[in-house]
C-alpha cells in the first residue's frame, strides 16, 4: 500500500496514493490508522484524492474503524477528496450518515481546528 503521513500538533493527514480501493488496501490502511491512533493522534484526515476505483462496498468498512477510533478518543475522523468514481459506492453504502466528508484537505484541517477550539471553550478536556 502506497500513503504518505503528514504528521501535525493536532492532526495527521493520510494521503492514500493507490489507484483501487482494494481488500489487501482496506486491511493496510486500518492497520496505518490503528498505529496513528496509538501514536496518540485522535483527529484524523483521509485524503483518497487518488482513488479512482473501489468495486466493494465492503473494502470501505476500514473508514467506520476510522471514524470509531478517532471516536473513542474524543477527536475527528474525516475522509476528503472523494472523486466522482468512488461518490457513488460510498453514498450507496450509506457512509455518509457516519463518517465525516468534506471536499478538499483545507477544509478538513479548519474542521479539525474548529472543533478543537469548540472544545476548549465548552472546558472540555481537548488531551483525553
Amino acid at each position: 500500500m502506497k500513503f504518505s503521513v503528514d504528521k501535525h500538533d493536532k492532526y495527521v493527514a493520510l494521503t492514500l496514493q493507490e489507484p483501487k480501493f482494494s481488500n489487501e488496501i482496506a486491511a493496510g490502511l486500518k492497520a496505518e490508522l490503528y498505529i496513528l491512533h496509538s501514536e496518540g493522534f485522535r483527529n484524523i484526515i483521509l485524503d483518497l484524492g487518488a482513488v479512482k476505483e473501489c468495486s466493494d462496498a465492503q473494502d470501505l468498512s476500514s473508514l467506520l474503524a476510522g471514524d470509531r477510533l478517532c471516536k473513542s478518543s474524543n477527536g475527528i475522523f474525516i475522509v476528503t477528496g472523494v472523486q466522482k468514481e468512488l461518490r457513488q459506492i460510498v453514498s450507496i453504502s450509506n457512509m455518509y450518515n457516519s463518517v465525516t466528508f468534506v471536499q478538499r484537505l483545507e477544509e478538513a484541517t479548519d474542521l479539525i481546528f474548529m472543533e478543537e477550539v469548540e472544545k476548549e471553550l465548552r472546558g472540555t478536556d481537548v488531551s483525553e
